[in-house]
């Protein structure tokens, strides 16, 4: 998945970072909604932040209990 910025940076993202989107159909990631903070998929209960796309964060929800996807302290 690619992300072009205003500031004319394009950020790529493994689909498979965001397990909702992966397996939706084309009509349903066709509803997103994008706003100056990211973008949400209200039919897939999904919400991509911008900020979490820079920092290389993908679905926290893919690994709940270790941690991997947070940073080191």
């Amino acid at each position: 998945m690619w992300f072009e910025l205003d500031d004319d940076r394009t950020l790529g993202m493994p689909l498979a970072w965001f397990p909702q989107l992966f397996g939706a159909s084309p009509a349903d990631l066709g509803t997103v909604q994008i706003s100056q903070h990211g973008l949400h998929w209200e039919t897939l209960d999904e919400d991509i932040a911008i900020a979490g796309l820079l920092a290389g964060r993908g679905d926290r929800a893919m690994f709940p209990k270790t941690g991997l996807l947070d940073a080191p302290k």
